[in-house]
């Protein structure tokens, strides 16, 4: 499994936070441009905003492409629990979103 955007901006600091208490250690990862995976031949790419959606380049190979443009937890407001509680709740949308897919 990779992870990449059409924009490279750090690992967000809440994501990894929120993400730890799901057990998953992101503390590691770095933020990669889509391009740097251009020669691996995927069987599924998903997006999950719609700019990436529009920019993101064309992929060789045969994958199947899947679409759903989830909030972007990182534009929100607010005290710090109500921001840490926007990552929770995009993270739930993204956890059952992914469900149907086989990893």
């Amino acid at each position: 499994m990779y992870s990449a955007g059409v924009e490279v901006h750090g690992v967000n600091p809440r994501a990894v936070k929120v993400m730890q208490e799901d057990g998953i250690d992101l503390s590691n990862h770095t933020s990669n441009h889509v391009d740097e995976y251009k020669d691996i031949d995927f069987s599924v790419v998903v997006t999950v905003c719609d700019h990436a959606k529009e920019v993101c380049p064309v992929l060789p190979g045969t994958h199947k492409k899947s679409h759903h443009n989830f909030p972007d937890p990182a534009k929100a407001k607010g005290e710090e629990e109500a921001v840490m509680n926007e990552f929770r709740r995009v993270r739930g949308m993204i956890r059952e979103y992914v469900k149907v897919f086989e990893f």
